[in-house]
């Protein structure tokens, strides 16, 4: 008998399941690559109805089918069918040559390539297999019917697969976890504490005596994971061992850990509160509603004095305004190739035009809109409260500096910086003392301090920003601040929440994962409106915007 299986009470043996083997070879994710994938399907299993999925990276490990047959006899865990993948292998194009190992590429890596591999690539070829007695195998595409594990770097790759899409996969089995700095696993840590908690249940087994090596130090970083699981409200369970980079602990444990993972099945795995930061911004059980979709590209989102929030569909050339019940309406059938925009005090909105121009309309949007500036293509726009711009102009082609100019409220208009590799977003202060710039294609969130006149001084490279695994830059863009001091930035992690001290506290993703521009709209300021690609999501918060061109606020002192 395997080391923690015990016999099941009375005697009464569990039916066997079958295991089928198949080697993959297609993979477009990952092309070239080879890989034997073992399927385990349950004797109760009827070749008719979707079951139950786990997914173990390095093949079968931990007695699993035997594991499985008396869990699913017992009913401690529902009909299960389990997916055993090894890690690809690029076969070497020559005789006597080395084939390619993609083991610590596949599993180590952040990022959502290899669970897209799991899900549009090798669960499809695992329905085009058929068991000895001929049942089809149908699974569930239900996150909460899947689980996923493994040990080492197969345990990071589950955890991934499960934080990249908690659609698809919510309870999480991790043994000996490789949560260092081999390809960013480290961040897990604070990447955990930080943003919105997901639909995930977690089970961690570690050895006191793991690696401890270049990379980092095994035992620490899973206990690191750990706590900040817990202190982000992740359900979460643990078991410690004292050996070493085995999989000896880990197969002795695991026939709880699954019967913990999947306690209460069907019930749907929760989502924890979030950190102290998060629970301050965000009001529980509120969740994002979609407003508007189908528009070519959503940016240049604005709030007038009323509350009531504009945004343009670039892609289309149209400027949209949301009504009273939150329903877009088009404000302008042709909004010049409008791009940021931002309401001024007179009430006016004053739109960057990739035509290159700066133009204000007014508040009806009948007129001709009035050319306050020409010559040159902005991206985005902010006014203050006594009518002076700020705009930022990119280096469209890659190669002319990136520049933020200031036109004052007579007209006069000053080149104020140069020097950012992509200037995009940008906004003020909540007391208009500051001026914060995005440059996309770093980390950074420059901050400047605003003169009298309208120049800037002291700048500095202020606030840094989290970088997704799949890209070079934060692609930072739109950004506003609340009336506590906080600035939302929107970026390729979604909305990055800092404090006044520079520091990123929450990360706030998206449904659609992208998201471009942000505002605070509603009668009080205190619905976030965010502009997602072709989508327009709305979400209440606690926190209420400042607007521009109201008369500038002090917000307390931030901790520093």
């Amino acid at each position: 008998m395997a080391r923690g299986e015990q016999s099941p009470p009375g005697g009464d043996e569990p039916p066997a399941g079958e295991v089928v083997q198949f080697t993959f070879s297609d993979s477009q994710v990952f092309p070239g690559t080879v890989r034997d994938c073992w399927v385990y399907v349950p004797a109760q299993f009827d070749g008719k109805t979707p079951a139950c999925v786990h997914v173990n990276q390095d093949g079968i490990q931990f007695n699993a089918p035997k594991v499985f047959d008396r869990l699913i006899h017992q009913e401690k865990m529902p009909v299960t069918i389990g997916v055993f993948v090894m890690h690809g292998r690029v076969p070497a194009e020559r005789e006597g040559a080395i084939d390619r190992y993609n083991r610590s590429y596949e599993y180590d890596g952040l990022g959502d390539a290899y669970v897209r591999f799991l899900l549009d690539e090798l669960l499809p070829a695992v329905e085009s297999q058929k068991t000895s007695d001929g049942r089809s195998i149908i699974l569930s595409r239900q996150g909460n019917d899947r689980s996923i594990g493994g040990t080492s770097s197969g345990a990071i790759a589950a955890f991934t697969a499960a934080w990249e899409r908690p659609d698809a996969f919510t309870r999480v089995f991790s043994g000996i976890g490789t949560y260092v700095g081999l390809r960013g696993g480290n961040e897990y840590a604070t990447l955990v504490r930080k943003v919105e908690p997901k639909p995930i249940r977690v089970y961690l087994q570690g050895n006191a005596q793991d690696l401890n090596i270049y990379g980092g130090d095994w035992w620490m970083a899973n206990q690191s994971l750990e706590r900040s699981l817990a202190f982000a409200g992740y359900e979460v369970a643990h078991a410690w061992g004292d050996g070493g980079h085995n999989n000896d602990h880990a197969t002795e444990v695991f026939p709880a850990a699954m019967e913990w993972l999947w306690k209460d099945w069907p019930k749907p795995v929760d989502r924890g509160a979030g950190s102290p930061q998060l629970q301050e911004i965000l009001i529980p059980g509120e969740e994002w509603s979609l407003v508007g979709e189908g528009y070519g590209f959503t940016e240049g989102t604005a709030v007038d004095a009323q509350g009531q929030v504009f945004f343009n569909d670039i892609g289309n050339g149209k400027t949209y305004r949301l009504n009273a019940d939150w329903k877009p309406e088009i404000w302008l059938e042709d909004s010049r190739r409008g791009d940021g925009q931002s309401f001024a005090p007179d009430g006016r909105l004053v739109a960057a035009s990739a035509a290159g121009a700066l133009l204000a309309w007014d508040a009806g949007g009948t007129a001709e809109p009035a050319t306050l500036a020409t010559g040159w293509h902005g991206s985005d726009v902010v006014v203050d409260a006594a009518g002076g711009i700020y705009a930022t102009e990119p280096g469209w082609d890659g190669h002319s500096p990136g520049r933020v100019r200031h036109i004052s409220p007579s007209g006069s208009e000053t080149i104020v910086d140069t020097g950012l590799q992509f200037p995009n977003g940008l906004c003020l202060s909540p007391d208009q003392s500051l001026l914060y710039v995005a440059d996309s294609r770093s980390h950074w969130v420059y901050s400047y301090s605003v003169i009298a006149d309208g120049r800037l001084a002291n700048k500095q490279r202020y606030y840094h920003l989290h970088v997704p695994d799949t890209a070079d830059d934060s692609g930072a863009d739109g950004m506003r601040v609340d009336r506590d001091g906080r600035l939302w930035v929107a970026t390729r992690m979604g909305l990055q929440i800092c404090d006044q001290a520079g520091r990123v506290n929450c990360i706030i993703p998206t449904p659609n994962g992208r998201v471009s521009d942000l505002c605070f709209g509603g009668p009080e300021f205190d619905t976030l409106l965010a502009a997602c690609g072709d989508r327009i999501y709305t979400r209440k918060v606690k926190v209420k915007g400042a607007a521009n061109f109201l008369p500038p606020t002090t917000p307390a002192k931030p901790r520093l």
